[in-house]
């Protein structure tokens, strides 16, 4: 049984405009550096090495913007909340975005890039945790699993945007309106927060347990009035389990020294070594080398004009789909098996297609270089109903909640740090090496399914308490217990409002 209410639903949606806020950001520029009005009125339609070091400087700057966006992450989600930390991540990507659509020199146009990056990396880290945290966990992975689906569709509605605009005989509107776009998703979420709770977790940690039943009961089915009834069983099971749990880990974090423990407990180094390393393989993949600089691909294989735009468009629309549908089977297939799937996916795909540019670019053989055109859309298939929805979910699941915001914060870090890496070397290693680049993500990836395969625990169907045991820690209460008490605010001595230490930010 699901046990997820209709609010439930409302809510995880509602977070969703985080993770458009996120992919739109994020997307956006892949179809911006390819429109004529942006080169011309920034001079990058003349001399190529300095167009190349510009486009590598601009998503460096937001990759990097990114970084330093989830270290912020990691500290304000403890200390003021996850509704807090939304409402200012918001701001953030609203402030650079509009500075993005109104820049006059691309030295304000690098700058706004490097906020927008900071509200990205915000968003990144933060969605997937307030997802998560408010998901039953027979569920986990479709309602978590939308971040990535709905991030993949901001992709998609960036790719649109720039193939409508491309058309448009006005130079400035070809690239500021959809720069100006991505406020639309930010302002969205913020016109929504006032009805999006706080995560019930988080209330615990402060000591708020009345607040946080009365969330939990609405996220279920079969909440009632009455929040001592029957029908609240599931909820008041899942409740009791989350409070003692939290109970229990306040105690270990105080004995154990606080946060040094994630650098001294084995088990936590080994959940901070699996997040990061999850994020750094979806990167070396070649996911985002090959999204942002399609263009160059494409035109590399004998296409121009509206046609790379286009396909373009249709490759994120791939994508988004292929995202809702891992969400449908994360559940039932598991987390590590998806993320092996995409992988191997991946880099087989991606080997195809560099055999296809090695032989054919160049030249005016139309079955080589549509197979090329092929190859890359075998690739997205597989990325994203295997690899980029279950990644968000796997790291924000598999960190205890006093340290869930630094552990997803870190393995993010990862992300924007790879994405870093490949980005700003790309359009030189594209220039000079060109298919051989993609080349080496093929052996990174066949190196991390070894990994995967190897040292991934599955997470599918625990709660975010049970998954400690995947990890070698204690588990305090047992969600289904039959001594489960009638009041959710009772321990399993029947005595009621025990107090706990706060867990340090």
């Amino acid at each position: 049984m699901a046990h997820y209410s209709a609010f439930n639903i409302r809510v995880i949606l509602a977070l969703t405009l985080g993770s458009l806020t996120y992919g739109y950001a994020f997307s956006v520029i892949s179809n911006t550096i390819g429109q004529p009005g942006f080169l011309t009125y920034f001079n990058l339609d003349s001399d190529p090495t300095y167009t190349d070091s510009i486009e590598g400087a601009i998503n460096g700057l937001f990759n990097g913007g990114g970084i330093f966006g989830s270290i912020t992450v990691g500290y304000t989600c403890n200390k003021y909340g996850r509704k807090a930390t939304m409402i200012a991540a918001a701001c953030v990507c609203i402030v650079g975005g509009a500075l993005q659509s109104a820049s006059v020199a691309i030295a304000m146009f690098l700058v706004a890039r490097f906020i927008a990056g900071w509200g990205v990396g915000m968003m990144a880290v933060l969605i997937p945790i307030y997802q998560a945290e408010i998901s039953p966990p027979a569920s986990r992975g479709l309602l978590v699993g939308q971040h990535g689906a709905w991030l993949v569709t901001a992709y998609a509605i960036a790719g649109w945007v720039g193939v409508g605009t491309y058309y448009s005989p006005n130079l400035s509107f070809q690239w500021r309106f959809p720069l100006a776009v991505q406020c639309v998703w930010p302002l969205s979420l913020l016109c929504c927060s006032p009805w999006i709770p706080e995560s019930p977790r988080w209330l615990l940690q402060q000591n708020r347990p009345e607040e946080s039943w009365r969330i939990v009961a609405k996220l279920h089915v079969g909440a009632s009035d009455d929040l001592y009834s029957d029908e609240n069983s599931f909820a008041r099971q899942e409740f009791h389990q989350m409070r003692t749990q939290v109970e229990a880990d306040s105690k270990a974090w105080i004995a154990g020294g606080g946060f040094q423990q994630i650098f001294t407990k084995p088990s936590y180094r080994k959940r901070f070594a699996i997040g990061f390393f999850t994020q750094i393989a979806a990167e070396s993949t070649g996911s985002m080398v090959v999204y942002n600089y399609m263009v160059v691909m494409y035109q590399q294989l004998g296409l121009s004009g509206g046609l790379v735009l286009i396909l373009g468009a249709l490759y994120v629309t791939v994508a988004a789909s292929c995202n809702f549908l891992a969400s449908l089977l994360m559940d039932r297939v598991g987390r590590v098996r998806l993320l092996l799937w995409g992988l191997t996916g991946c880099m087989l795909s991606l080997a195809l297609q560099c055999a296809m540019e090695a032989t054919y670019v160049g030249t005016t053989n139309r079955v080589g270089n549509s197979l090329g055109v092929f190859f890359i859309f075998c690739f997205i298939f597989f990325y994203a109903s295997g690899i980029d929805a279950t990644s968000f979910v796997y790291c924000s699941e598999i960190f205890p909640t006093q340290i869930r915001p630094q552990g997803m914060a870190f393995s993010i870090f990862g992300l924007f740090l790879s994405t870093v890496a490949y980005l700003e070397a790309g359009p030189t290693a594209i220039a000079t090496i060109k298919w051989r680049y993609y080349l080496m993500f093929t052996i990174l990836t066949a190196f991390n399914i070894v990994v995967v395969w190897r040292f991934f625990p599955e997470t599918k169907g625990l709660s975010l308490e049970e998954i400690n045991a995947q990890f070698g820690d204690e588990v305090a209460a047992e969600r289904m217990d039959v001594s489960e008490p009638k009041s959710p605010f009772e321990n399993d001595m029947g005595k009621a409002d025990v107090e706990h230490s706060e867990t340090p930010s």
